[in-house]
Parts: C-alpha cells; sequence; structure tokens
C-alpha cells in the first residue's frame, strides 16, 4: 500500500490535473484503503466506486471522476469503467484475485481492461499481488524464458524488515499438521489448540481459515442415503444451525430443516463436513476457561458472508478485530486478503485439502495464493517482535504445494506449474473461450451449441476465415459441474487455440450465427448464451 502511494504521489506531482485509479478485489477492502489514502492526499481528493454506494452516491463520485475533481478514484472491477479523463496511473491490487473477473451479463477482466486503458491512455498500470496469477508471472518472465511484456519488480522483504535481513524475514513460520495421525473427525488438531489457547492468552490474535460457510455442507440419514439436495438445482442445501435451515447457495431456495428424513422417516440425521459456524460454536466451547491477560474470557468472531450480511455489519466486525476485543476470528476466504490486522500471531488453515482434489486446473494455483494470502496477515506489525507461524492441517503434508508454501517459494511453485501447463498445452501457453448455454433441458442446451459448432464449421471452415478457423479445436457440449440452477440446465462447449488474434477473429464472427440458431423455431427452448473468453474455470 506505501508503494502505491508514493507512485501516486509521484504521478499527482508530475501534472496538476493527472489522475489515478486504484483497484481493490472485494467491496469490504475499500473503506481502510480510502481511509489511508484520504489521509495521506486529503478527504476532496479520494472518491470511491463500487456496488454498495446508493445511486446518489454512485452519481455523485462519478461525475467528481468525469470531471477531474477527484484526482484518486478507489473501487472494486466496475471502477475500471469509469470516466477517468487524466488518467496517469492504475493501481490493481491483488490482480491475481478471480473477483476481477465479471461472470454475469458482460463479461470482462478488470484486470486485462486495466492493462488495455493504461496502453491506451498512455498511463502506467501496476499489478500488485504476492502471488500473481501465472498469466501475469509468465508474462513478466524476462526474454528468452518468457515473453517480457512486464516488466518484473521484487519486494522480498516485509516493510519494518533491514536490507540486511534474509527474504523471508518477517513472514510468518509455515507449520504443517499430518490429520492422518490425528483422531478421526478431529476438527482442531490437539497441538494447534494448544498454541491457539497460548496465544491468545498472552493478547494475541489468531485467525482460522475454513472457507466454506454454514453449519455443515450436507444434511444426510445414514438409512437410507438421503441427502439434503436443492430441488432446482444440481447441489447440495447447507444446513445453517442458527436459524435451523437448509439453504441452496446457488438459487437461495430455504426451507426449515426437517424433523425427520423425508425419504424414510428415520429422525436421526445427521452432517457431511463442517463450516465456520460448527467451527465457531466449536471454539467457544474449547475456550470457554481460557482467559485473556486482562482477565476478560475469549471472544471468537466468525465473518462470512452470511455473518456480514446488512449495512454496516462487515465494518462493525472488523472494527472489533482491529480494536483488539476479538481473540479469535473465523472467516471464509473474505477475511484472508488485504486486511492488516496488526494483532493477528497465527492463522491456521483448517481443511485446505478440498482444493486439491478438484478438477479444475486452476485449482493448485487459487489454493497456493489463498493460503499464502492467509499467511500474510500473521505478523504485520513487525516492530512488536512478535513472532508470526502459520498452520495447516492436511492429510497431505508432503504435497509439493505445502512444501513451497513452508519455505513461502512464489517462484518455484510458479515454475512447476507453469511446466505442467506447458506440457499440457493449458493457459498462459494457449487461449480458450467457452461457449455456454443455458435452456429448460440439458439436451436443448448441448443440441444448440452443437448446432453452433457445425454452423461454425460450414460457414468459416472455407474462406477468408479458413486458416484461422483451422488453428481453433472445438471440443463436444458437456454440462457444467453444477448443470442445474434454479430449474435452467446449463452446458458449455470449450473452444482452445494458440493463437489469440484467430480464436477473437473466430468468435466475432461466430456472434451472427449464434443471435440465428438463438432465433431459430429449432432452438427456442433455449434461454440465453454467453461467450467466454479466458474462462476462470473449465
Amino acid at each position: 500500500t506505501e508503494v502505491y502511494m508514493r507512485a501516486a504521489a509521484d504521478a499527482l506531482a508530475r501534472d496538476p490535473a493527472a489522475q489515478v485509479l486504484v483497484l481493490v478485489p472485494e467491496i469490504n477492502l475499500t473503506p481502510q484503503l480510502e481511509a489511508r489514502f484520504a489521509a495521506r492526499f486529503g478527504a476532496e481528493a479520494v472518491v470511491s466506486l463500487h456496488s454498495g454506494l446508493t445511486p446518489a452516491q454512485r452519481l455523485g463520485h462519478w461525475l467528481a471522476a468525469h470531471l477531474g475533481h477527484a484526482r484518486i478514484v478507489l473501487g472494486t472491477r466496475v471502477a475500471v469503467l469509469a470516466s477517468v479523463p487524466r488518467l496517469a496511473l492504475i493501481v490493481v491490487d491483488e490482480e491475481h484475485d478471480p473477483s476481477y473477473k465479471q461472470q454475469e451479463g458482460a463479461r470482462y477482466s478488470a484486470r486485462d481492461l486495466a492493462v488495455y486503458r493504461g496502453h491506451q491512455s498512455g498511463a502506467k498500470v501496476v499489478l500488485g499481488s504476492a502471488t500473481p496469477s501465472l498469466e501475469s508471472w509468465h508474462a513478466s518472465t524476462p526474454a528468452p524464458d518468457g515473453p517480457g511484456r512486464y516488466q518484473r519488480l521484487a519486494m522480498p522483504r516485509r516493510i519494518g524488515t533491514a536490507a540486511t535481513d534474509a527474504p523471508n524475514a518477517g513472514l510468518p513460520r509455515v507449520r504443517r499438521v499430518d490429520m492422518n495421525r490425528q483422531p478421526k473427525d478431529t476438527l482442531l488438531a490437539a497441538p494447534l489448540l494448544a498454541a491457539l489457547t497460548e496465544r491468545v492468552g498472552r493478547g494475541e490474535q489468531v485467525l482460522l481459515l475454513l472457507n466454506r460457510r454454514g453449519w455443515a455442507p450436507v444434511l444426510a440419514c445414514g438409512d437410507c442415503g438421503w441427502k439434503s439436495e436443492c430441488p432446482h438445482c444440481s447441489a447440495y442445501r447447507v444446513f445453517h444451525k442458527i436459524d435451523r435451515t437448509l439453504r441452496c447457495h446457488h438459487c437461495g431456495f430455504t426451507q426449515r430443516v426437517p424433523r425427520a428424513c423425508p425419504s424414510c422417516g428415520n429422525p436421526d440425521i445427521g452432517t457431511l463436513g463442517r463450516g465456520t459456524e460448527q467451527l465457531e460454536e466449536r471454539l467457544v466451547e474449547l475456550l470457554t476457561d481460557v482467559r485473556r491477560p486482562d482477565g476478560s474470557p475469549v471472544q471468537v468472531l466468525r465473518i462470512d458472508a452470511d455473518s456480514a450480511r446488512g449495512a454496516g455489519r462487515l465494518e462493525a466486525q472488523l472494527a472489533q478485530v482491529h480494536a483488539g476485543d476479538v481473540g479469535v476470528l473465523v472467516g471464509t476466504q473474505m477475511v484472508a486478503k488485504g486486511h492488516d490486522f496488526r494483532r493477528v500471531s497465527l492463522v491456521a488453515a483448517i481443511n485446505p485439502d478440498g482444493a486439491l482434489y478438484a478438477s479444475d486446473f486452476r485449482a493448485p494455483e487459487r489454493l497456493f495464493a489463498l493460503l499464502m494470502q492467509a499467511a500474510g496477515r500473521a505478523g504485520r506489525d513487525t516492530a512488536s517482535g512478535m513472532d508470526s507461524e502459520m498452520w495447516v492441517q492436511t492429510q497431505h503434508p508432503q504435497h509439493a504445494l505445502f512444501a513451497a508454501l513452508k519455505t513461502h517459494d512464489y517462484p518455484g511453485f510458479a515454475a512447476g506449474q507453469l511446466k505442467e501447463r506447458a506440457e499440457a498445452g493449458l493457459p498462459p501457453f494457449c487461449h480458450l473461450a467457452l461457449l455456454r448455454a443455458e435452456a429448460r433441458t440439458q439436451e436443448a442446451a448441448q443440441g444448440f451449441l452443437n448446432a453452433v459448432a457445425q454452423a461454425a464449421a460450414d460457414a468459416l471452415g472455407a474462406g477468408e476465415l479458413a486458416e484461422a478457423f483451422a488453428n481453433l479445436t472445438w471440443y463436444p457440449a458437456v454440462p457444467l459441474t453444477v448443470q442445474r440452477v434454479a430449474n435452467i440446465e446449463r452446458a458449455q462447449m470449450l473452444i482452445e487455440s494458440p493463437s489469440r488474434v484467430a480464436l477473437q477473429r473466430v468468435l466475432a464472427a461466430c456472434q451472427p450465427l449464434l443471435h440465428a440458431l438463438r432465433a431459430s423455431a429449432e432452438h427456442k427452448a433455449v434461454v440465453r448464451w454467453a461467450i467466454d473468453v479466458d474462462p476462470l474455470a473449465v
């Protein structure tokens, strides 16, 4: 953040009319950043743009940026579309974050659009991250090993450490807990619980990361095998113990928890898996007799999309953490990045193994980024001399990902991932696009996509686009991982090409074909279609 502010000060000093655009991945990171910029540059010079503003606030801030009254514009991905006529510098904080990709409506990447706006306006662009996306990392690799399109600037040491310190000085020590050696169904390993108790007893704070909200992801019957499936989606409804509901996180369908199994009548139905609500309740029980240095009990606070719902709720919760009132903070990924928790000395990832089994080729990259970002919340107050730790509970402690995490070796992890992707022909060594269709039936959705592929082959396989079309590989249409949401079936077709130019030319030529097929009587069951270039999930 200090680097961003100094770069902004330099840009504003060179031109009295210059403006700076700073992007953050999530709304909850905007207030603290806005406060810091306002303290440095003055409140009248800074405005924010995000979906949490009222229409009147949004209009006022947009006009201030458009008229040049605002010298610094902060915001989420939507801010990259704002009118900033005297743009001199664009900063994309946590540039690796998937939140920068708009997934609905007009699909765009705010990070990539920021680079394009910088190219158009002649503004400098800074992409900042402790764990850059592999695309950005590869683009910044100097020739001949990489394209060398970006200039890579490294910050090997934390602010507050001396220039003579080792590169990893000030970073938390990483400990791996082999959950295979713990009793079955252990939520918190005994060594971690002991370390946690010691930390909060000294007045320090602990952050526990469990990237799954609710009490448990599934409610199930052990007799007949019934599970809490959503009747409208291809997903399970999550059990929320606080209000005794089963809630679908895809369509929002909510029901009260049944007293007995709806299938066989068995009253003994139980839960599968764990969420933040369960972890919070368990911690309250375990820390009942623990006292902080002033004799007060340990307060456990949960921050996730459920607890933070409501105007001002998240700000109030974060204020409690910053004030030191909270001893243990339980949260999902929304508290694992960007926040400056000065008293946190221990961070623990409770169950990160799920991402290791994901079919998405980007899953290891996302998991490593999440854990590195979470580790970065610990020991930020280097002046206090407080030692810091990152604990990882895993059943695969020898996995290469956790080995790289232990040494904070992002370059080594990135090199391994890029080698695998080069061998498999995956981004950034090729370019992908998805044609997605939603229809009343899965057959209609897939039939529409297959018809598009055939029409494209007939219309573009010969002629001036024949060479570009030959550079593309079209895969058969398949259902999405969650193939039904709100009773709408979803399918997709993957297109890949080693040439971005060829991919873009063919996709542009396909749009009239898509409109024509969608309007035909044969495909009237299709609800909507979309083209997603550089998709985050395949």
